[in-house]
């Protein structure tokens, strides 16, 4: 199975829920700012990466794990990675995808708004590091529903 967890930026609770899924962050604490910082990708995506899936790893079903920046365009882009099994001659049910986007705080907005679209990194990374440590609980339950969805029986 291919897991998909996608948002507006794909960079933030996108990347985050990757990671817990990867068993890559913690599942019984919140990590500090700076083990969010340290995540791969988190507030980095180039822009030539928006709208491609990224390839984070392969969790322990199996299953390759991506995220998604899908910018305002949440149903255009998820209808059309609904299509691509038909095209491929897969079964349709080989594609999850999470939207993390309900996760999402004030403090991350502001914060990724700063960072990715304004260039200020100084002051928008810090704010969305500390708002992701505000949600990140929503986030690990998100995470842990897939996790029962997916599990072998």
């Amino acid at each position: 199975m291919n897991i998909i967890y996608h948002d507006v930026g794909g960079t933030h609770s996108a990347v985050i829920a990757t990671y817990i899924h990867l068993n890559k962050l913690p599942k019984d604490k919140v990590p500090t700012i700076q083990e969010i910082l340290n995540v791969p990708m988190f507030d980095k995506l180039k822009s030539k990466q928006i709208g491609r899936l990224i390839l984070h790893g392969i969790d322990e079903f199996g299953n390759r794990v991506y995220t998604l920046s899908r910018l305002y365009h949440g149903h255009p882009v998820t209808n059309a990675i609904r299509s691509i099994p038909t095209m491929a001659g897969i079964d349709e049910n080989e594609i999850l995808l999470v939207d993390t986007s309900p996760t999402v705080n004030l403090l991350m907005k502001i914060g990724g708004g700063s960072s990715r679209r304004f260039g200020m990194i100084f002051f928008g990374r810090p704010l969305v590091a500390y708002g992701t440590m505000k949600t990140y609980k929503n986030i690990l339950n998100l995470v842990n529903k897939v996790k029962i969805k997916i599990a072998p029986n």
